[in-house]
């Protein structure tokens, strides 16, 4: 099985130009889920929503092409896949000549899906979007939504993640609404390398102490762990300690080696969030 120390994370890599697939390294998702209390049938649905700033190939005259990928990787899949054998497999199209830029996309596809459900059957496909030069355009930047935690004046002592510090008012009538932060901070899970990003929650249920909910997203700054299991963990604690009735937790983090990867879990099926930057990103 594929682990985070074997992976490239943290080493030397050779420049691959030519269509090499076998570069993606997937990992199980498995894994690190059993430590936060997921098991075969996960509380939540959702997806993990990467953006790939540089990709490019070469068309059948030799002449450089180059497009914005939105890959959208299930939630359900097995596996998810390291994010530097990402970069690495995408710089393998560099010089690989294709017919054209849905032959791209049909490549990718095929590729991801196969990665994400690595030794098992594609339940489902991981959707590839790509945007010509002609589109950008039309690329926007946006904020989250919501009520911003960041105004609270609070003094912060824990940077590991505790989950001791989230209360909901269950004694209280129940409310719905979205709060986010733009304070999140966490680590490779091999490197150590600063993560930085920003998260949205958006429940129905007990209120939500929200000074403790700041606290609890700052005591990730020095937690060790890939973006999409900081935002599993994040969901499971707020669900067993807050117990709210619906839950969804998204996250966008700045891009590293021309990706960005902005995991959403949802505690009911939904339309995915807009995959739309925002200005740190």
């Amino acid at each position: 099985m594929n682990t985070p120390e074997h992976s490239q994370l943290g080493k030397a890599a050779t420049y691959v130009d030519q269509y090499t697939p076998d570069l993606l390294y997937p990992l199980s998702r498995s894994t690190q889920r059993q430590t936060i209390g997921v098991g075969d049938k996960p509380l939540f649905v959702g997806a993990d929503l990467w953006t790939a700033y540089e990709l490019s190939w070469l068309n059948a005259r030799g002449k450089p092409q180059v497009a914005l990928g939105r890959f959208t990787v299930p939630s359900e899949s097995t596996h998810l896949v390291e994010s530097k054998s990402l970069k690495l497999y995408l710089n393998s199209f560099n010089n690989t000549v294709f017919a054209d830029i849905d032959a791209v996309r049909q490549t990718l596809q095929k590729d991801l899906s196969e990665a994400v459900w690595r030794g098992g059957v594609v339940k489902s496909s991981v959707g590839v979007q790509l945007m010509s030069p002609e589109q950008y355009a039309k690329e926007k930047i946006a904020e989250m939504d919501g009520l911003s935690l960041d105004r609270l004046d609070l003094d912060c002592s824990h940077y590991q993640p505790a989950p001791e510090l989230l209360s909901a008012a269950s004694n209280e009538a129940p409310v719905t609404e979205t709060l986010y932060s733009n304070l999140l901070k966490s680590n490779c899970l091999v490197t150590g390398q600063p993560d930085w990003g920003s998260v949205s929650i958006s429940y129905s249920g007990p209120q939500i102490d929200q000074a403790g909910l700041l606290h609890y997203i700052v005591s990730f700054r020095n937690h060790n762990e890939f973006h999409e299991q900081c935002v599993e963990r994040i969901f499971m604690d707020i669900w067993t300690r807050c117990k709210p009735l619906k839950l969804s937790v998204y996250a966008r983090y700045t891009r590293r080696g021309g990706l960005d990867i902005n995991p959403w879990r949802t505690s009911h099926p939904q339309t995915p969030p807009p995959n739309v930057r925002t200005a740190r990103q």
